[in-house]
């Protein structure tokens, strides 16, 4: 009888991932870019404007001059942009203004 037939070629060695070509998505205008977001809040005939001030300043640390500047804006104007950045970041400042019972919505930034 015969042995059993084997390889005795080498293996082949692993690919190192740095050798791998990088795909980047390209449906934003620059590929890989979120192109940021804003967060508006709404005028609402419920919240009392030292509320909207004291939500501005605990949610996002702004200066007592600037929560009421964009309070004020809110009031007069109907509405006024309180942040912006990434998608994800814009969603969480949305729902935790929503949290404080304010109308908040999000749009890109153009």
């Amino acid at each position: 009888m015969s042995a059993p037939a084997t390889s005795t070629a080498p293996a082949t060695p692993p690919v190192a991932a740095s050798t791998l070509p990088v795909i980047e998505r390209s449906d934003s205008p620059v590929a890989g870019m979120d192109p940021g977001w804003l967060v508006i809040v709404w005028d609402d005939p419920v919240n009392l404007m030292s509320y909207v001030t004291f939500v501005f300043r605990k949610l996002f640390g702004y200066p007592k001059e600037k929560a009421h500047r964009l309070m004020m804006q809110v009031h007069t104007e109907g509405r006024a942009v309180v942040s912006s950045g990434p998608k994800e970041k814009a969603e969480m400042d949305v729902f935790r203004l929503h949290e404080h019972g304010l109308w908040a919505t999000m749009e890109p930034d153009r």
